[in-house]
């Protein structure tokens, strides 16, 4: 079973590594939840730790659905990841009619070569998984990132199930969102390849002064002194849940 860390920070890649993590997805934009890191973290992550990077690419929140100009961004950002020494990227492409964008995403898998690819959870909200399966099979990507279509992978997990066996071993189905040491041995018997989580935990800024009536964008955690980290001790624990 491999385990994936989604991390933000150099911090949260080391921390994956020393739990016995074997890839990092490395984002930007946690409030957002995740879009394309920048130059200087790609770089400098890739120097410090030693397994599997992937990098996400994805220029902006919101919907899956991207103009020209967002393509253009996304492909400048896959040639950044392959010049840094990732060794996959994290994307996917929605039409507007809920349906995986095949053309464009196999452009892009193209693209990335040598490096892998996978979709992430924009296969959620696609109108049908099962035909979206088939679909990013089409493209050429080498797994799946899914909740099963619910807000955590622990309710979707009978879907996750059924696109497992769908897949058949075409494709890479990982369960992500929500994932801890309670539920990573229930969702590994889903038959999924891999499980994808944060780790996440909190802890206080180092800043002493602070002037909470000051507020540095619309949307934010309730507490803007509070750094969000992908923890040492939850990842292993969820390792060791699904190693034993």
């Amino acid at each position: 079973m491999q385990v994936e860390i989604c991390a933000f920070s150099i911090e949260s890649c080391l921390n994956a590594q020393r739990a016995g993590a074997h890839r990092v997805e490395l984002c930007g934009g946690l409030y957002e939840g995740g879009t394309t890191p920048s130059y200087g973290l790609i770089e400098r992550a890739r120097a410090v730790f030693s397994i599997q990077l992937y990098v996400m690419i994805r220029p902006r929140g919101g919907d899956f659905c991207y103009d020209e100009e967002e393509l253009s961004v996304m492909r400048s950002d896959i040639l950044t990841a392959k010049k840094l020494g990732a060794d996959g990227v994290v994307l996917g492409i929605l039409l507007p009619n809920g349906k995986v964008d095949v053309t464009r995403t196999a452009e892009l898998v193209e693209l990335a070569k040598p490096m892998a690819v996978t979709f992430h959870r924009a296969f959620d909200m696609a109108i049908d998984p099962y035909e979206a399966l088939e679909v990013v099979i089409q493209t050429g990507a080498e797994r799946i990132l899914t909740s099963g279509q619910q807000n955590t992978a622990l309710e979707g997990r009978d879907l996750i199930q059924q696109l497992t066996q769908q897949a058949a071993g075409r494709i890479e189905i990982m369960a992500g969102s929500g994932v801890n040491a309670d539920n990573a041995l229930l969702l590994a018997k889903t038959g999924v390849q891999a499980l994808h989580l944060t780790g996440k935990a909190t802890k206080s800024g180092a800043m002493s002064y602070r002037k909470s009536e000051v507020s540095m964008a619309s949307v934010l955690p309730s507490d803007e002194y509070e750094i969000t980290y992908s923890n040492e001790l939850k990842i292993k624990a969820v390792i060791d849940a699904v190693s034993n």
